[in-house]
């Protein structure tokens, strides 16, 4: 297939090779968890990390507002946090089309169907590539569709974004904006070029961001090798950036609310990207390696075989060798470079791998790839060139820890397959049988090594990152009992403390406290541990809280409890049944008789005191005894100390509820003479912060011990001991539901409460005062909710009897007009280019030179 190539023709080889991608793709994904005996091919969770986290809860949640079963919609999701702004998750985590296809699963089956969507997302981003190589240049199709196979299960798709899904978007983006790329080249298809830019950024912005980038340092190249005027050049360019502006634009009310939604995000950790050695460089561009914190730039043997070969391709025009093979290296070195690095990240170091940004190099390096074959087979020298680099690049990668025993068989095997084939390739002219035998060799050997890749990363992911189980009889449990309790909005009801994955409410029900998502409003997050909540992930994974006063304070009338996890081996297991407790809670909105005074101090039992408005803890003195019986010097327990099990003693009155709050403090709690089972707690700061645990009841004498048994070393604070006197706070929750609203509504966004004759003082809605939330009394004019202790608060004033607030998510207003702006432009300029070609003659499109291909199959 040549520049003389008839269109039709053209089109098929395009639709083949894309089809044999995509087919090639999903075969060697799924061979590859089959060998693994990974999720849905054997009995090994695929769900680690994130996946089990965030992004199958997510989806689970997405599948819930499609059909109509969550609670909340677009604006707000009333199940996390205890009310947590949805638009900018949506933007972050849901907004891919692929995403929609859960809607068509069961809904205990969405661990399947999140797997189905990264399956298709994966081969549709082989075909992406194929379609785009040919149009680069013409050549063989089936040599297109397996580069587009390389494409698709680089070492950064199959070892990062094979659990980061979301991410797969932009394995898409890049192959699909490099094609608007070459329509601006030749002034073709600008309103589809648009719409393209607009749809990649919609599914994923932040992967899309890159794959913009990549693209446009392709389009840079072309320009350069096109050797066209400096009018042209210009032009092209123009078009380029304009086709970007709009299609960005037409995203803007998605793109600002998540840009808004970071802003009032809890801040993450603060990193210092450090380059890893070259060794582990090398070492990732080899079959079956694996390192969370280094780039997974593995495309293949025969890839990354030819793509070495194409400095010495004398078939090659020299500027295009010279242009490709400097790309690859700049974009290498880019890597490496904390300036360059944090361009392509958006100016922010992540807080995972520092190397989300390496499948755009795996996009270059199989482009060049395909310009060392689509000019015809390199010849022995060339070939030569390429295998000798490729030796000296296992020499250094043998240096790396990442290369494993096994990484030498298969690259063994995938270097004779790949030399074979590129061999047989060269002798085979126009004999088909040789040159079939050549396809299957490469195919084989492409085949061979991608699966053993992607199974060894499977295997190590479970190795080093934290896993959790797919949809089984635990969540089955967990939602029945969930659904036999709601009675939302009248009460929450609380998934449990013992929890499943990070997003508990999403995946199984309820309406909690538990929500991780890189957007969690800082003051969610900064209220819920003044309370003595615990979180993971510096702060932006937070969990359950176990106590009674916090229930009152969010009106949580129904709590599950559940035995350990079993999947988490490293949990003592004790079975049991799933069991709720009920307590009776005021209602979502209370009325206060006056603003709370002061703020939050260092003790959560009197932080939680000051958001009920009344006194219900004694918080007695607290003393820790070492091994010896001595006072443990500044409250320091664990191994390595003389506390190594420590005693705390305390005095709390008889009959009170004893709770321990150890924010710093890893290991379990039992207060002796009781029988009550051991709390658990988790530290390992700053990542982990342990949350306040109920230990029992004082007795009669009120002399507590509470026996520690740490597992490292750790710190108990002063006022660790808190003793809740319940009747107080049944007293306080009659009286708060006495007073507070005698009707309350929540739909999405809304939340309308009837409040009593004569209520005076304040309004407290028990849901976070995140940013966006209006509320106005009666009939009156909405003014931005005010703040009660980290609540949305509303003064009254006179004497009304209705309240509304509504959520407006920041930023949408702002987005909506550039979103209409850019879609005015859009339209304007289609009419104008219409109206152009209706009055002037037909005038020849700039085309980049298309180098005749050799041969055609």
């Amino acid at each position: 297939m040549d520049r003389t190539t008839p269109p039709g023709a053209r089109h098929t080889s395009v639709r083949r090779a894309a089809l044999l991608a995509a087919a090639t793709t999903v075969a060697v994904f799924c061979t590859a968890d089959a060998l693994a005996r990974s999720f849905p091919f054997g009995p090994h969770t695929r769900s680690v990390n994130d996946l089990g986290n965030q992004y199958v809860p997510f989806h689970a949640h997405l599948w819930d507002l499609l059909h109509g079963r969550a609670d909340g919609g677009l604006l707000i999701n009333w199940q996390s946090g205890y009310g947590s702004s949805f638009l900018p998750d949506l933007g972050t985590y849901l907004s891919s089309p692929f995403a929609l296809l859960v809607a068509v699963f069961p809904r205990d089956r969405i661990d399947l169907a999140v797997y189905v969507v990264t399956v298709l997302k994966t081969g549709v981003a082989a075909a992406a590539m194929a379609w785009l190589l040919l149009t680069l240049r013409s050549g063989r199709w089936w040599a297109a569709g397996l580069l587009g196979v390389s494409y698709a299960l680089c070492g950064w798709s199959v070892a990062d974004a094979s659990y980061n899904p979301m991410w797969l978007d932009g394995l898409v983006a890049l192959p699909l904006l490099c094609l608007v790329g070459e329509w601006t080249l030749a002034g073709r298809r600008r309103l589809l070029g648009v719409l393209v830019v607009a749809l990649t950024w919609t599914a994923n912005f932040y992967t899309a961001y890159m794959a913009t980038l990549g693209a446009g340092l392709v389009l840079l190249l072309r320009l350069l090798l096109a050797r066209l005027s400096r009018g042209q050049a210009f032009a092209a360019a123009g078009r380029a950036v304009l086709t970007v502006v709009l299609g960005v634009g037409l995203t803007a009310p998605l793109l600002t609310v998540i840009y808004f939604g970071t802003r009032h995000a809890y801040p993450g950790r603060v990193r210092q990207f450090t380059p890893v050695p070259v060794a582990d460089v090398a070492a990732r561009l080899l079959p079956a390696t694996y390192g969370f914190g280094s780039p997974a730039l593995y495309v293949g043997t025969a890839a990354l075989l030819l793509a070495l070969t194409l400095p010495f391709h004398r078939a090659v025009p020299v500027p295009i060798r010279v242009g490709w093979t400097t790309l690859v290296l700049v974009v290498t070195l880019s890597l490496q470079w904390a300036p360059t690095h944090l361009v392509w990240h958006a100016f922010a170091t992540p807080q995972g791998s520092p190397y989300r940004q390496a499948f755009v190099l795996c996009g270059l390096l199989v482009v060049a790839a395909w310009h060392a074959l689509a000019y015809g087979p390199p010849d022995r020298l060339a070939l030569a060139a390429g295998t000798t680099l490729l030796a000296l690049t296992a020499a250094l990668a043998s240096r790396s820890e990442l290369v494993r025993p096994y990484t030498w068989p298969v690259l063994l095997f995938a270097v004779a397959g790949a030399l074979g084939g590129l061999v047989l390739l060269g002798r085979a002219g126009r004999r088909a049988g040789l040159v079939g035998l050549a396809a299957v060799l490469l195919l084989g050997a492409q085949f061979g090594e991608t699966a053993a890749t992607s199974a060894a990363a499977t295997r190590m992911r479970l190795r080093h990152l934290d896993d959790y189980a797919p949809w089984g009889q635990r969540q089955e449990r967990q939602a029945r009992a969930i659904a036999g309790a709601d009675g939302w909005p009248a009460y929450r009801t609380e998934p449990g403390r013992e929890q499943t994955v990070g997003n508990d409410p999403m995946l199984v029900g309820g309406q909690g406290a538990q929500y991780y998502s890189s957007l969690t409003s800082d003051v969610l997050s900064r209220t819920l541990t003044a309370l003595g909540g615990g979180w993971t992930s510096r702060g932006r994974n937070l969990q359950s809280l176990d106590n009674a006063v916090t229930d009152v304070v969010f009106s949580v009338g129904a709590r599950v409890h559940s035995p350990p996890d079993p999947h988490q081996k490293w949990l003592p297991q004790h079975g049991g049944p799933v069991t709720v407790t009920r307590r009776d809670v005021p209602p979502l909105v209370t009325v206060r008789a006056r603003p709370g005074s002061g703020a939050f101090g260092p003790s959560p039992y009197r932080n939680q005191e000051l958001l009920l408005g009344s006194r219900v803890y004694t918080v007695p003195r607290v003393t820790v005894l070492d091994d010896t019986g001595n006072p443990a010097g500044a409250g320091r327990v664990g191994p390595g100390t003389a506390a190594a099990r420590p005693v705390l003693t305390a005095h709390c009155p008889a009959g009170t509820q004893v709770h321990l709050w150890a924010p710093y403090y890893s290991g379990t709690a039992r207060l002796a003479g009781t029988g009550a089972p051991a709390a658990r707690f988790r530290s390992a700061y700053p990542r982990n912060r342990a949350a306040m645990e109920p230990l029992g009841r004082a007795p009669a004498s009120g002399r507590l011990r509470i026996q520690l048994v740490p597992d490292r070393p750790g710190r108990i604070p002063a006022g660790a001991v808190g003793c809740l006197h319940t009747g107080r706070l049944r007293t306080v929750a009659a009286r708060l539901k006495a007073t507070g609203a005698t009707d309350v509504t929540v739909s999405d966004g809304t939340v309308r409460a009837r409040l009593p004759a004569g209520s005076r003082g304040i309004a407290v809605v028990a849901a976070p005062r995140i940013a966006g939330w209006r509320c106005a009394t009666d009939n009156g004019r909405a003014r931005p909710a005010g703040d009660y202790h980290g609540l949305i608060a509303v003064p009254l004033t006179g004497t009304p009897i209705s309240l509304t607030c509504t959520f407006h998510p920041p930023g949408l207003r702002l987005g909506g007009i550039v979103g209409v702006a850019s879609s005015g432009a859009l339209v304007l300029l289609a009419v104008f280019a219409a109206l152009r070609r209706r009055r002037a003659p037909a005038q020849p499109t700039t085309t980049p030179p298309r180098e005749r291909a050799p041969t055609a199959h």
